[in-house]
């Protein structure tokens, strides 16, 4: 699971510098005006509020992760001096062996509740990452049917009777600017 994890972060991050290159070369690009941008703009939400959530989940799991690490310390550190109490208090084997066995208990119990929270946050993880493909994808696919709506409609703009008298005028126009520059220049 975590070669997955890797995957989709690898993935995310090629997203990432594909779509901040796309803008630069889209703002050269004049474009109609959109007719309806409100599921481009849900999706667009959408993910932002994916990503932060995600990076919630991802602050929390490495809160956690340092909350064990510190148990897992203190642990160490307690049976370490728990070594050193039992060689110079001999007699008190009894009770030694009864906060060893407390320790562990403890430890134990730390250690299932780590685990708890870990694999919560890791499905909880996944499920917000698989949501955030979908919606990239979906995002992918309005950005297209936009994009093609927005060819159909300059296309049959440019077929339109306006459009091609327009045309002629600006050509017969230019030839008549080109005749008196020749004339001017002679």
């Amino acid at each position: 699971s975590r070669q997955l994890l890797d995957q989709v972060a690898e993935f995310e991050k090629s997203e990432f510098t594909s779509s901040n290159k796309k803008p630069s070369s889209d703002l050269a690009k004049p474009k109609l005006a959109p007719l309806n941008e409100g599921g481009s703009e849900l999706l667009n939400k959408t993910v932002a509020c994916l990503q932060e959530e995600n990076e919630k989940l991802k602050a929390r799991l490495k809160t956690i992760e340092t909350q064990a690490t510190a148990a897992l310390d203190e642990k160490s550190k307690l049976e370490k001096s728990l070594k050193e109490l039992q060689v110079i208090q001999g007699d008190q084997k009894t009770n030694e062996n009864q906060d060893i066995t407390e320790l562990e208990n403890k430890v134990a119990t730390l250690k299932c509740q780590l685990e708890k929270t870990l694999n919560d946050a890791t499905e909880n993880q996944k499920f917000m990452e698989e949501d955030l493909v979908t919606t990239k994808h979906d995002l992918l696919k309005v950005q297209d049917q936009l994009s093609t709506a927005q060819k159909e409609l300059e296309k049959k703009f440019q077929q339109t009777a306006a459009y091609r008298n327009m045309k002629e005028i600006l050509t017969k126009k230019n030839e008549q600017i080109k005749d008196l520059r020749k004339k001017l220049s002679k």
